[in-house]
């Protein structure tokens, strides 16, 4: 072979390589654009800044926010299969609250080992479209032998209180409040999980379940710097301070958790985060709205990131007194904007 025709071989190979290298350059580039747009970029900007003063419904939130947390977290403590008295005494205290309300309550009861375990719900039919379904729903159990101020009291106290506040309500899709049992291990992703048990029976009766928000783990904020942790990659490019309340979702559910979070940033003036990434990243998929992925239904969690912050998530010292109630009283009137937002 001549020289020439070694250097235009060669110049054909780099410019093949050249253009190999390029598309692979665009199609990477065109993965983290992606990524970026429909996992973390989020609509709105997260508030910062002082808080205002609690509004005169805001102070009524926060007085039965407390008061629900303190039933559960100190007059009953500990409830969960190994704790069956107190779990069945906090399913008494959510069926009698909703009750007082004005609901009816409708238990969903399943047995595990020959005991009973009940999911409680109760629904507001829509006016305009009773086919779609919003669920808001939070687990009532503990993990061990921890009273659970936290996890999930502050979850079950939110359900309660926004049930109240859209009782005497006329939704246009149907409303529907859920508390939960068996989140906890040893039914953690488990068929006994007590919302897998209800989101699967919506599924068999071909239910339209539109959006589904689970509140977990919601009371505790801090302004420290370095008080909020993450798995990977989320530490890249999140706050470092814990003072945000967080909008978390899967891929299947990413317009749910903009919705949502854009919602909340327009009519609340309070910190908060999103995230829609894929579910086997610790700690996305570690509530009830799992069990609604299952099923193919978009579903968030609102949580302060449990772990990742709360330094006595399932510990003896998730206790009452941990619970920020004034900032989580805020969280709970914008959540009853967002639910507002959804059923009409």
């Amino acid at each position: 072979m001549t020289g020439k025709k070694r250097k235009r071989k060669f110049k054909a190979f780099s410019k093949a390589a050249s253009i190999r290298l390029g598309v692979l350059l665009l199609i990477f580039l065109g993965v983290i654009g992606w990524l970026w747009f429909t996992c973390f970029q989020m609509p709105g900007k997260s508030y910062s800044g002082e808080l205002l003063s609690l509004t005169t419904e805001e102070k009524i939130i926060q007085d039965n926010l407390q008061q629900d947390i303190n039933k559960l977290a100190v007059e009953i403590g500990a409830r969960n299969y190994n704790n069956y008295q107190n779990i069945n005494a906090a399913a008494d205290f959510i069926e009698s609250s909703f009750q007082k309300a004005g609901y009816k309550v409708n238990k969903q009861e399943y047995q595990i080992n020959n005991k009973a375990f009940t999911n409680l719900e109760v629904e507001i039919k829509g006016i305009k479209k009773p086919d779609e379904i919003v669920v808001v729903g939070g687990h009532y159990d503990t993990a061990f032998s921890t009273p659970g101020a936290n996890d999930n009291g502050s979850g079950v106290a939110a359900v309660l209180e926004l049930a109240r506040r859209f009782a005497d309500k006329k939704p246009s899709r149907t409303l529907r409040f859920v508390e939960f049992t068996n989140e906890e291990p040893p039914y953690f992703w488990t068929e006994n999980m007590g919302s897998l048990v209800y989101a699967k029976g919506c599924n068999q009766r071909n239910e339209n379940v539109v959006a589904m928000l689970s509140l977990e783990t919601m009371g505790y904020f801090s302004e420290e710097e370095e008080s909020q942790k993450y798995p990977f990659p989320l530490n890249l490019i999140y706050p470092s301070q814990g003072n945000f309340i967080a909008f978390v979702g899967n891929i299947n559910s990413s317009k749910l958790v903009k919705y949502a979070i854009d919602n909340f940033r327009k009519q609340v003036k309070f910190p908060s985060e999103g995230v829609a990434i894929f579910g086997q990243i610790p700690g996305i998929g570690w509530s009830d709205h799992w069990s609604f992925w299952q099923q193919g239904y978009q579903a968030l969690m609102v949580t302060d990131t449990a772990p990742f912050r709360y330094t006595h998530y399932h510990t003896l010292e998730d206790t009452s007194d941990k619970i920020d109630y004034e900032k989580l009283a805020r969280v709970v009137a914008g959540l009853e904007k967002i639910v507002e937002e959804l059923v009409n």
